[in-house]
């Protein structure tokens, strides 16, 4: 004969099948979520104040001064509507722009496409020849 210390499990009429859900370990994983992101957030968002530029438009308008440079897709440049055959004549050609005085604006229109090591060597070239001042021509979109 077995010994039993309490009630039978399964044979009185308080034992039934709990239908509802015990909440208080989910919302004891809540609230420790919650200190966690109270605590680690700052940490996050505290970084050295720096001032961003702006994003803003300014219409241009070329003058007959103005010295254009294109580069299409292919990495071809061009002064105005002359290709340039290599690096050599784009530097002789921008030290005499850089030579004339004033010095009139340089304008970069690069195509989409093209890769932006042809765009850096134009850059590169300007800065080479002492060209100070340089705007990129950009399609502003809708």
């Amino acid at each position: 004969m077995a010994m039993q210390l309490g009630p039978s499990v399964g044979t009185g009429p308080d034992d039934e099948v709990m239908g509802t859900i015990n909440t208080t370990p989910l919302v004891d994983v809540m609230l420790v979520l919650l200190i966690i992101f109270l605590i680690t957030i700052p940490v996050v968002t505290t970084s050295i104040q720096v001032d961003l530029p702006k994003e803003r438009h300014e219409v241009r308008q070329a003058r007959p001064e103005t010295v254009i440079l294109s580069v299409n897709k292919a990495g071809q440049v061009f002064v105005y509507d002359t290709p340039i055959q290599n690096q050599t004549d784009l530097q002789e050609r921008l030290k005499k722009i850089a030579a004339m005085k004033p010095q009139p604006d340089v304008q970069i229109r690069g195509d989409a496409q093209s890769a932006y090591a042809s765009v850096g060597r134009v850059m590169h070239a300007l800065q080479q020849a002492g060209i100070a001042q340089v705007g990129f021509v950009i399609d502003p979109g809708p």
